[in-house]
């Protein structure tokens, strides 16, 4: 399997990466940073030194966008440390970012290998509009599109409707939506029930090794937010589940389809994910995507410990 990741490193977005990086069946072939947890050049920077404390250092990181398509930029520092990394040093990485922008690494790869790259999105989704700007094709280049965005039964994260990656630049993702990807969508709805738990987090504290102790870390900085959330300390594994959902398909055991939208003009609900509902075949000539409403979630856990052994 071969995967592009977009992604605004941020905590649960290194857990992803270790997801990934501890398969050899999946071969990353390259990272776009884009604004959200933190700026841009510090996201760019910690995938650089993410992919090498997860033994991926060749990975190709590609440097994106640093803000939204219209508004102004926000940052959540205080969900993951001034550093995007729960204020965890990492050793300062020896690569650095390409030259190519995100959007231009990931058009340049599909093009080179149409139908065989699978996009996993998991910040806001600017760089992959940008793809489209430059590519038109792109859904038909790009094999497969798992975002981990929206909240669409669900309550927001960052207003009574919105959730945070959408949010963030609601113009970027309604263009990805429109655009015709084959879509699978990893919102609040699944991922605020599919959560490290405290004997969970207690486990991985018992786990030799850099990986596993430098995650732990990062955890215990996230599960500190999560429990103003929860009342317990655990934490949401939002874009650990994303990753999971693309390599592990099994691990879904429910879903529903249906066209996807965001309201971009409501005072109240800006940002937010509207699925047409409506059981009319043909009410909606937008391409459906596939919601994910259930997960296996103790195999999900178990293999996400087994990726930081």
């Amino acid at each position: 399997m071969r995967v592009f990741v977009d992604c605004d490193p941020g905590i649960d977005d290194a857990v992803a990466l270790a997801y990934l990086a501890a398969r050899p069946e999946v071969e990353i072939v390259g990272i776009g940073a884009v604004f959200g947890n933190n700026s841009v050049d510090i996201t760019a920077d910690n995938a650089l030194r993410l992919l090498e404390l997860y033994g991926r250092p060749d990975v190709p990181v590609a440097v994106g966008a640093a803000r939204p398509l219209v508004q102004a930029p926000r940052l959540a520092a205080h969900v993951h440390g001034g550093n995007g990394l729960g204020d965890v040093e990492l050793p300062a990485p020896a690569g650095k970012p390409i030259a190519e922008s995100a959007a231009e690494l990931l058009v340049r790869l599909v093009r080179e290998a149409p139908g065989e790259i699978d996009v996993l999105a998991v910040g806001p989704l600017t760089n992959i509009a940008i793809a489209l700007g430059l590519e038109p094709r792109l859904p038909e280049l790009v094999r497969r599109l798992v975002v981990m965005g929206g909240a669409v039964r669900a309550p927001g994260n960052v207003t009574s409707h919105a959730e945070a990656n959408i949010n963030n630049d609601p113009e970027a993702a309604e263009a990805v939506f429109a655009a015709g990807f084959d879509l699978d969508l990893v919102a609040l709805d699944i991922t605020m029930k599919t959560v490290a738990t405290p004997e969970w987090l207690s486990d991985l504290r018992s786990v030799p090794g850099e990986r596993a102790e430098r995650t732990s870390a990062f955890l215990d900085f996230y599960a500190d937010f999560y429990t103003g959330i929860f009342g317990v300390r655990q934490c949401a594994m939002h874009d650990p589940l994303a990753a999971a959902v693309l390599v592990d398909g099994h691990l879904v055991t429910d879903s529903f389809e249906a066209p996807l939208r965001v309201e971009l003009s409501g005072g109240l609900t800006r940002g937010m994910t509207v699925a047409d509902l409506r059981p009319r075949p043909g009410a909606d000539d937008r391409r459906p995507a596939r919601v994910v409403t259930g997960v296996a979630e103790a195999e999900f856990l178990t293999r996400m410990m087994d990726s930081l052994r």
